[in-house]
């Protein structure tokens, strides 16, 4: 299909450059067909455990926290910190787990935007772990697999699976231990998301790193989050393209809240 509509190539390749907070951060995007998926998603499963990536992503962070202490518009920080003030009852909610959560620094945005929650972290990868611990020493932060958390049911109010469900091939038992564990708010921030065709994998290179990323069917990700008793109360888009004139194909970036069922 792509052969034949050469734009709408184009327009993809864009798209997928809006996926990380820059374009350069990840590039050489190779669509994976579906007899590459399954060996492809285990070879490359732990590519996040590269001791060089948390130094190199820490640097753009840190860029990101200062401009954010000034004012300025962070739209990855705006949202995430927006989806939680608008959380109904928020003033009940104490704990905070975000998985997948590098070194930690949403815990920073949560400081200054004055959001009085008791945060924690785990990531898969030690490196990212044993950064996190380094700069802030005050914090829980717990070496964890996201499709196996050690964690008990519903031990924290608020979970968020923090960007990290399109680099896992087994999101569907990551949006099962997300769901467990929260109490009651899961948060899936800056999901990718396509609609009008099947999800989308892809083999590419985040910070020099060999990686697969994952673009989600919106409808059948949505329905993962029902039948794991999550209801969608707000919806929150970073970006969106459409790739078709009659908006019936497309891609968009979003943060997606849900109430954990009674």
């Amino acid at each position: 299909m792509l052969k034949r509509f050469p734009l709408l190539k184009k327009i993809l390749r864009k798209v997928r450059d809006r996926v990380s907070l820059k374009g350069s951060i990840s590039s050489n995007y190779v669509n994976l067909q579906q007899s590459e998926m399954n060996s492809e998603g285990q070879r490359l499963r732990n590519s996040w455990q590269d001791e060089g990536l948390p130094i190199k992503q820490r640097e753009l962070v840190d860029q990101q926290l200062i401009k954010f202490r000034k004012g300025v518009n962070i739209d990855v920080f705006d949202v995430f910190v927006k989806s939680l003030k608008d959380l109904p009852l928020l003033h009940s909610s104490k704990s905070l787990l975000e998985i997948g959560c590098s070194s930690g620094f949403y815990s920073e945005v949560l400081e200054i935007a004055h959001l009085d929650l008791e945060y924690s972290g785990c990531d898969y990868s030690e490196s990212f772990i044993s950064l996190a611990r380094r700069k802030y020493p005050s914090l829980d932060f717990s070496v964890e697999d996201a499709t196996s958390l050690s964690y008990s049911d519903a031990s924290f109010d608020i979970v968020v699976s923090g960007c990290c469900l399109l680099h896992i091939p087994q999101y569907v038992k990551a949006i099962e231990q997300t769901a467990r564990v929260a109490k009651s708010y899961a948060i899936f921030h800056r999901t990718p998301v396509v609609w009008g065709k099947e999800e989308q994998w892809y083999r590419k290179l985040a910070y020099g790193v060999e990686t697969v990323e994952i673009h989600f069917n919106e409808i059948q990700f949505l329905n993962l989050l029902e039948l794991n008793g999550l209801d969608l109360i707000a919806t929150y888009t970073l970006n969106e393209e459409f790739l078709s004139s009659d908006r019936s194909i497309g891609y968009a970036n979003r943060t997606y809240v849900c109430r954990k069922k009674d």
